[in-house]
């Protein structure tokens, strides 16, 4: 499984139930590496899209617990376990904040756009520069968009210690 992310200089990654910024760019390349992949997210990460609708071209799994919680388009799960049951092999974490902390034991490779500024922010991600399971596979830029500098970073799991249910 993957994960795919937007991470400002201190690995923040919302505000207020939003992404911090957004650059055209770097939705073109998600919308590149996802597409026809399954997306596993949780309900308010799926409340920031466009009409609050499931994503095209890709099997929406969304993580709630909210009794009754039902999705056009997409698998409802109440718990992670059975996110990944239902989820292909090569799905893409897509947030929020502890629906990417439950599932990066079980990721084996995370795309990172990092964003060289630092915003306000109450989300965060958890640092895989400071993670001993986690190096860097490959580098791409910086790239620059409205004075935004962001570098594509990929990670990968060292050694495999991928966690299983």
């Amino acid at each position: 499984m993957n994960l795919i992310v937007a991470a400002d200089a201190n690995w923040a990654i919302g505000k207020d139930g939003d992404q911090l910024c957004y650059i055209r760019a770097d939705l073109k390349r998600f919308q590149a590496l996802t597409k026809g992949h399954g997306v596993i997210l949780g309900r308010r990460t799926l409340a920031t899209f466009p009409g609050g609708k499931p994503l095209k071209n890709r099997e929406n799994i969304i993580l709630s617990t909210q009794e009754g919680f039902t999705v056009e388009g997409a698998v409802v799960c109440a718990s992670l376990e059975a996110a990944l049951a239902a989820a292909p092999p090569d799905s893409f974490v897509l947030g929020g904040e502890s629906v990417y902390r439950q599932a990066l034991p079980y990721c084996e490779r995370a795309y990172v756009t990092k964003i060289h500024k630092a915003f306000p922010a109450d989300r965060y991600f958890p640092d895989l520069d400071q993670s001993p399971d986690w190096e860097i596979e490959t580098q791409e830029g910086p790239f620059l968009e409205e004075g935004l500098r962001f570098t594509y970073v990929t990670y990968h799991r060292r050694g495999g210690r991928i966690s299983k249910m």
